[in-house]
């Protein structure tokens, strides 16, 4: 049997790490004030709340989730 995909974020809500499905995972970018761009992935908890990982640009091109609209 084949283990589900998932991806592990960080809740800092209950202080714990949860693992959501891969299907609820979206790709991001952020532009800092300073013009910087930082690279994340954004996942949707059973509760319908927004987590955010933020990953180097690497693994960000290397992934194959949608790209968030914003």
């Amino acid at each position: 049997m084949a283990k589900k995909a998932e991806v592990e974020f960080y809740d800092v809500k209950t202080r714990k790490k949860v693992s959501i499905d891969e299907k609820n995972v979206l790709k991001t970018t952020f532009t800092t004030k300073t013009g910087q761009t930082r690279y994340g992935f954004r996942g949707k908890t059973a509760d319908g709340r927004m987590l955010t990982k933020f990953v180097s640009k690497a693994d960000w091109d290397k992934a194959k989730y949608p790209v968030e609209k914003k």
